[in-house]
C-alpha cells in the first residue's frame, strides 16, 4: 500500500513518532505533547463536564489513563468558558496535569439535533439546561478551546445519523471541510492560553469512497492529527466496523489517528488492525453505574445479581484494578445493592482498567511482532465465550 506522509510540521511542542507499524495495520507510536506522552495505542476516559464521573485525577493515573477528554459544548454551557479560565484552566479545574482532548461539540449536533439548526455560519443550540440560545462556529469553538487551555482542539464539524441518504452524507462530508478550512484560517488569529495543537475530522457516513475522497482533501490541510467521526451513530454493527476498518488507511502514516466515541474490545481490536491510536467512549464509566463490569474477555457481568451474593473470589484474577485486587464480587454486589459511591467508582476504575490493559497490550504485541498471537488469543477467548 502507498505510504501517505503529512507533509506540513506539527505544532511546536508537539511531536508523533510510530514506534513500530505500516500505512494499514497495528502499529504502535508516541505522541509528544507539552503536558505529557501519550503511548499509543491509547483509551481516553471521558469527562464530559470536567470530571470523569466518580473518578478522582489520582485513581486515574494509577490505572494507566495517559490522556483525558472533555467537551466544549458542555463546558460552555456551564461553567462557561471564562469561568473554567478565571479558576485557572481547565488542567486546574479538573485536577489533571496530563493531556486533555476537548471535543467541539460536533456530537452534540448529532445528540441534540432536536434542539439545534445548522446553518453555513455554525449552529444554533438551544441548549439543553436552560434554551438558552448558543451559536457555535468553526472559530467560536477554536476560541472556547482555546480560553479553556485545551491540549487537543477538535474542529466543528456535521455528525449525521445513522440512515441519511448518500446526497446528505456528501453534503454534511463537504460541510465538515468547508468548516476544517474556516478553522485554520482562525488558528492563525487565536491567542492560546497553552499551547493547543488541532485535530481534523473526517465524515462521509458509512459511504466508503466518500470516506476515501475526504481523507484525500482533509490530509492536505495542516492539522496535527486527524480524526474518524460519524462512527457508532445508530448504524449497524457490520457497517460500523467496516467503516472502521476502511477508514485510516487513507490517512496520513506520520499523523495520530483518533477514532471517536467507539469503545469495546472487539471494536478496538478491528481499529488497531485498521491503523488506529486513539479512542475515547463513555461506555466503561456508564456501564459501571450501572452494575455492567467488564473481562479482559470482553464479556461482562451485572454484578448486582444475585449469584455474586457470597462470592469471595475477585472480578477478574489477574487484573490488577483496586477493585480486583482489594476487593470481592459479593462484596461489590453488596456496594452496588446500597447504592454506596465506593462501589460505582470501583466498578468504573475496572472498566476503565480493562480497556487500558487491552491497549497497553496490544501496543507490546506490536512492538514485539507478536501481533497475530496476540489477536488469535483474543479471538479465541472471544468467540468461545460468545458461542
Amino acid at each position: 500500500m502507498e505510504k501517505i506522509e503529512a507533509q506540513h510540521p506539527m505544532l511546536d511542542g508537539f511531536s508523533f513518532q510510530l514506534d513500530a507499524g505500516s500505512q494499514r495495520g497495528p502499529r504502535a507510536a508516541t505522541l509528544t505533547t507539552p503536558r505529557g506522552k501519550i503511548e499509543t495505542p491509547a483509551f481516553m476516559p471521558v469527562g464530559t463536564q470536567g470530571t470523569v464521573k466518580g473518578v478522582t485525577p489520582d485513581q486515574l493515573r494509577s490505572i494507566g489513563t495517559q490522556v483525558v477528554l472533555s467537551n466544549t459544548y458542555h463546558l460552555a454551557v456551564r461553567p462557561g468558558a471564562d469561568t473554567v479560565r478565571e479558576l485557572g484552566g481547565l488542567h486546574q479545574m479538573m485536577g489533571w496535569q496530563g493531556p486533555i482532548l476537548t471535543d467541539s461539540g460536533g456530537f452534540q449536533v448529532f445528540s441534540l439535533g432536536h434542539r439545534n439548526r445548522i446553518e453555513e455560519q455554525g449552529v444554533h443550540f438551544r441548549n439543553h439546561i436552560d434554551g438558552d440560545a448558543l451559536l457555535l462556529t468553526p472559530e467560536s469553538v477554536l476560541d472556547l478551546q482555546a480560553r479553556m487551555g485545551s491540549t487537543i482542539a477538535m474542529v466543528l464539524d456535521v455528525c449525521p445519523p445513522a440512515g441519511v441518504d448518500r446526497d446528505m452524507a456528501a453534503s454534511a462530508l463537504a460541510r465538515t471541510e468547508r468548516w476544517a478550512m474556516r478553522a485554520i484560517e482562525h488558528r492563525q488569529r487565536l491567542e492560546l492560553f497553552e499551547p493547543m495543537a488541532l485535530f481534523g475530522i473526517l465524515q462521509g457516513g458509512v459511504e466508503e469512497d466518500l470516506r476515501k475522497e475526504g481523507a484525500q482533501r482533509l490530509r492536505e490541510l495542516p492539522f496535527d492529527g486527524y480524526a474518524i467521526g460519524g462512527v457508532s451513530v445508530g448504524e449497524n454493527r457490520d457497517a460500523m466496523l467496516a467503516t472502521i476498518s476502511g477508514g485510516a488507511q487513507h490517512l496520513p502514516i506520520n499523523r495520530p489517528r483518533y477514532l471517536m466515541g467507539v469503545g469495546g474490545l472487539e471494536e478496538f481490536m478491528v481499529a488497531i488492525e485498521a491503523g488506529i491510536d486513539m479512542f475515547d467512549c463513555v461506555i466503561p464509566t456508564r456501564n459501571a453505574r450501572n452494575a455492567t463490569l467488564f473481562l479482559s474477555d470482553g464479556s461482562s457481568l451485572n454484578i448486582r445479581n444475585s449469584v455474586h451474593r457470597r462470592d469471595r473470589e475477585p472480578l477478574e484474577q489477574g487484573c490488577d484494578c483496586p477493585a480486583c485486587l482489594q476487593f470481592s464480587r459479593g462484596t461489590l454486589h453488596h456496594l452496588y445493592l446500597r447504592k454506596e459511591m465506593l462501589g460505582y467508582t470501583l466498578g468504573s476504575l475496572h472498566n476503565l482498567r480493562v480497556f487500558h490493559r487491552f491497549l497497553e497490550r496490544a501496543r507490546q504485541a506490536t512492538l514485539e511482532g507478536s501481533w497475530e498471537q496476540f489477536r488469535g488469543a483474543f479471538l479465541s477467548r472471544f468467540h468461545s465465550r460468545s458461542g
